[in-house]
């Protein structure tokens, strides 16, 4: 019934492929995506990239085959036997439960969809019992309508602008929450006369050079010296959690407004002196009719000479990869999306590659889980058609689902594929030498990249210098197929 319902059907290579193409399409999008699972190991599968969405508040909607009733908890040997299914993906999703009819399907789906809408959005998953799938069903009823997310009230606004007015040094930090509040929030940041930091997911949300903005530098540890400085900081769409600044406290001493739609967010450790539960665009909107404009007070300066200072920093644990950085970001057109996986070179991208507009860099950041890269930048290029969208990988994480470059091939999808190849796990190597351990079982065996490449069918290149970088994504970029392009450190030293 797929073709018939107008549904487009992607066969992925493995089931965790499929859950990370079904995260992919949904953060490119902006709507859910889906993934259709078999029972018992087809769902294990799939339990990481579910994981993944769960902690990056991404949509996904898992849906699985499983026993019917009779068969739970017998032992009775069937196929793809598990203890409980339910349980197993309940660990890694907002909720998993069973249809026991066609009715309940109908339910959770209205009910899924309409949480994706008004909710912090979290992967959902709904078993159907194997004698469910091959029974009679009627017709769904429509579908209803989606509640809308929580809105601020007008009161709170006015609030949180009047504190506004009263400080001397307010602050923003904007998260992925943002992304769809960028216009607002820009102007709201701008007449405020606030400063500002993003976090990763909220890069982009300001865009290059606005005034007192430092980027996504916020878990620099310096950093918290300049949240100390502020006399109010006002977060918007950000869990704080340790992935966005790898210490326990944000650092602020003065009051600190939470704005989220979860409201174990604007309750969590951090201690937050006043709390709005809104979406950002419409806590941005509410708060702009209460501004005065005025000018920023914080010294441009010392902002510049900040970021500076953090880029030194990056460029000397991770040498190479800010100026490949770089040289990528010129070669990209403007617009471009990008799926990155656990990679040194995207640890450094993240900080240093300053981003025009929100929502174009999808990065596995909570869960933190390898492999991610290339399957969720299928998912994407699916959902964005002609759009660019590129994805970056280590050469140890790519091997976790390299076999999805057949189902890049076989879509035709124009894809380039970075693959930073440092021949080891070099990240593991960094941390071991700077804890005083010798580094042991962080070298593997690499494949033959460029054969790999050209048995799934697809193509490749390796630039021989940073000059090169941008010839061999443009043909990629060109190309009817994804295109693996093998960039080595050392390439650095080559302009």
């Amino acid at each position: 019934g797929i073709e018939t319902a107008g549904i487009a059907h992607v066969l992925a290579r493995h089931e965790q492929g499929a859950g990370f193409m079904a995260d992919g399409y949904a953060r490119a999008t902006g709507g859910p995506g889906v993934c259709y699972l078999i029972s018992g190991p087809g769902l294990t599968n799939a339990l990481t990239p579910l994981g993944q969405a769960y902690s990056d508040s991404v949509p996904v909607l898992a849906v699985s085959s499983g026993l019917d009733a009779s068969d739970l908890g017998m032992e009775r040997g069937r196929l793809h036997e598990m203890k409980s299914q339910e349980l197993a993906a309940a660990c890694v999703c907002d909720w998993s439960i069973v249809a026991h009819d066609a009715g309940a399907v109908w339910e959770l789906i209205d009910r899924a969809f309409a949480e994706f809408t008004a909710a912090r959005p979290r992967p959902k998953h709904i078993q159907v019992p194997i004698g469910v799938l091959g029974a009679p069903a009627a017709s769904g009823p429509p579908p209803r309508p989606a509640p809308r997310s929580p809105a601020c009230h007008p009161g709170e606004a006015a609030e949180v602008a009047r504190m506004i007015g009263g400080a001397d040094r307010p602050l923003f930090i904007l998260g992925g929450g943002c992304r769809g509040a960028a216009e607002e929030a820009r102007e709201a940041v701008a007449r405020s006369g606030a400063a500002s930091f993003s976090t990763y997911a909220g890069r982009g949300v300001l865009p290059t050079g606005a005034a007192g903005h430092w980027g996504a530098w916020l878990a620099r540890p310096d950093s918290a010296k300049r949240v100390a400085e502020a006399d109010l900081v006002v977060a918007v769409g950000t869990t704080l959690s340790e992935v966005d600044l790898w210490r326990d406290r944000l650092g602020h001493n003065a009051l600190l407004v939470r704005v989220d739609i979860d409201p174990s967010v604007i309750c969590d450790r951090h201690g937050a002196g006043t709390a709005v539960l809104s979406d950002a665009a419409s806590f941005f909107s509410a708060l702009l009719p209460h501004l005065e404009r005025r000018e920023c007070p914080w010294d441009e300066a010392r902002i510049d000479s900040d970021r500076a200072r953090w880029r030194a920093e990056v460029d000397a644990a991770r040498p190479g990869a800010a100026a490949v950085s770089d040289a990528l970001r010129a070669a990209l057109p403007t617009g471009t999306t990008i799926y990155s996986d656990m990679t040194q070179l995207a640890y450094v991208a993240k900080e240093v590659w300053d981003m025009d507009r929100p929502g174009l860099w999808h990065h596995p950041y909570g869960f933190g889980t390898l492999g991610y890269a290339l399957p969720a930048a299928i998912g994407g290029k699916v959902g964005l058609g002609a759009a660019p969208v590129v994805a970056i990988a280590g050469d140890y994480g790519f091997q976790y689902t390299s076999q999805e470059l057949a189902t890049a091939v076989e879509l035709g999808l124009t894809l380039p594929i970075i693959l930073w190849d440092n021949g080891k796990l070099k990240e593991i190597e960094d941390c071991m030498v700077g804890s005083q351990i010798a580094p042991n079982a962080v070298v593997a065996r690499n494949p033959d990249f460029a054969l790999l490449a050209r048995a799934y069918g697809a193509g490749y290149s390796e630039p021989r210098s940073l000059g090169e970088i941008g010839s061999a994504v443009a043909a990629a970029l060109a190309a009817d197929g994804p295109t693996l392009i093998r960039i080595t450190p050392d390439i650095a030293e080559r302009p």
